[in-house]
């Protein structure tokens, strides 16, 4: 991934498109920030989430994994606390690998 695809990433929730008029993160939803990976940069929109859920981590879609078209594995970290990190994004999830 290069400087321009990292910026084009930064701030916008997954499932968005670049080109949305509106990609970012909006008020009353809750999000979780992914860190590390082809991802990195994302907010994830976990509303409505269990705190097992999150603790369950995720395996997301993505062209930009070490697959294209497979999944890119984010999973909170054990030890981190989980106080806000920003306007609606409570914890973070941390790459930890790529599956098919």
């Amino acid at each position: 991934m290069n400087a321009d695809d990292e910026q084009l990433l930064r701030g916008r929730v997954y499932g968005h498109d670049h080109d949305d008029p509106n990609p970012g993160p909006l008020p009353h939803q809750t999000y979780a920030a992914l860190v590390g990976g082809p991802l990195d940069g994302l907010l994830l929109d976990i509303t409505g989430w269990l705190p097992e859920e999150i603790d369950d981590g995720v395996a997301l879609m993505t062209e930009l994994g070490r697959w294209p078209g497979g999944r890119a594995l984010y999973d909170p970290l054990p030890a981190e606390p989980r106080p806000p990190f920003g306007p609606g994004v409570v914890c973070r999830l941390h790459y930890s690998g790529d599956t098919p």
